[in-house]
């Protein structure tokens, strides 16, 4: 039976995040001190991760990707990988920051992962320093070209684009999708932040991202399912693609087919989502797989129309993203 809300969608996509820590401390994110991180025993093990996975799968999940926090931050992620990989599924991505990628891009490969989606928010050094507290993108691309010799394919980028900060690097973002075929994501600046200094005015609108690019690199939509990026590719045919993630200016709640499980086991369905569902107390407690996907499918039909970012009555979920997972 499948996951059917009372809208009418089915949720197939299912992002797992491994670790609420991260090596990165960025603005849009996380403070730069102060975060108080999860008691490992809270921190949802490998094996009950994969039975979840096993769960979800026979309730028509087909798609995982796993998230953090950092995932690379946890210990022998490849093994988790290997484990979800073995279910019957069509994909499985992982979202890093890329900053130790060189170093495990092979062992995720050979384990099965498939494709990768590494965090850039800026292809400056200094600024890349500024946004993410921490000196790194040289280690990010090292990963990234240690990913695509390892056979991870395709390589999306995603960047989050901030008035006044990066927002001045968006063409340049899509000259590197067109010398690398990398997919570039322009994702808007979310009310997730740890500091909660979000505003509408550091917001800026992905139809002026898209504006910005087309006049240097004219673009063509391309037509896809319920991802949530509305892609472009190049009118000239070059390779790569870029696209933008309007959660902000204009929200794709209506066909959202995602679900996510946080590092502590519990079930959002909504990444602004202001219940959960606690997972890790059935799996603890004894409770048969029966009992579990009964839970699941009772709170996929009660999921929200979708967030109500802008409106007078949109309240910000307690946890910030690094807490959620993205």
């Amino acid at each position: 039976m499948p996951l059917l809300d009372g809208f009418g969608r089915i949720a197939t996509d299912l992002r797992i995040s491994v670790t609420d820590r991260c090596n990165l401390r960025c603005t849009y994110c996380m403070p730069a001190e102060g975060m108080t991180w999860l008691p490992r025993a809270d921190v949802l093990t490998f094996e009950e991760i994969d039975r979840l996975v096993r769960i979800f799968v026979s309730l028509g999940v087909r798609t995982v990707r796993l998230t953090g926090g950092e995932p690379l931050a946890r210990r022998d992620v490849p093994k988790l990988v290997e484990m979800i990989a073995a279910h019957d599924i069509d994909d499985i991505s992982m979202t890093t920051n890329g900053t130790t990628l060189a170093k495990h891009a092979h062992a995720l490969r050979a384990a099965g992962l498939e494709r990768i989606n590494v965090s850039v928010d800026s292809l400056l050094r200094h600024r890349f320093a500024e946004m993410t507290r921490r000196d790194a993108l040289d280690s990010v691309i090292e990963g990234l070209t240690a990913a695509r010799d390892a056979g991870l394919w395709p390589i999306k980028l995603n960047c989050v684009v901030v008035r006044g900060t990066n927002d001045d690097e968006v063409v340049d973002f899509a000259r590197l999708a067109r010398d690398t075929g990398y997919e570039v994501r322009f994702i808007e600046f979310m009310p997730l932040d740890a500091d909660e200094s979000w505003s509408r005015a550091s917001v800026v609108p992905s139809s002026e991202v898209i504006e910005a690019i087309d006049r240097v690199f004219a673009l063509e939509r391309i037509v896809r399912g319920t991802e949530p990026a509305s892609v472009f590719r190049f009118a000239d045919g070059a390779p790569g693609s870029v696209g933008v993630i309007s959660s902000v200016t204009e929200p794709f709640c209506a066909s959202c087919d995602r679900i996510r499980i946080t590092a502590d086991g519990q079930f959002r369905t909504c990444l602004f989502a202001l219940d959960e569902i606690d997972l890790r107390a059935p799996l603890r407690d004894g409770r048969s797989d029966e009992e579990i996907a009964a839970a699941i499918a009772a709170a996929v039909e009660r999921k929200w129309a979708g967030h109500r970012i802008g409106a007078r009555s949109f309240v910000r979920p307690s946890r910030s993203m690094s807490a959620i997972g993205g």
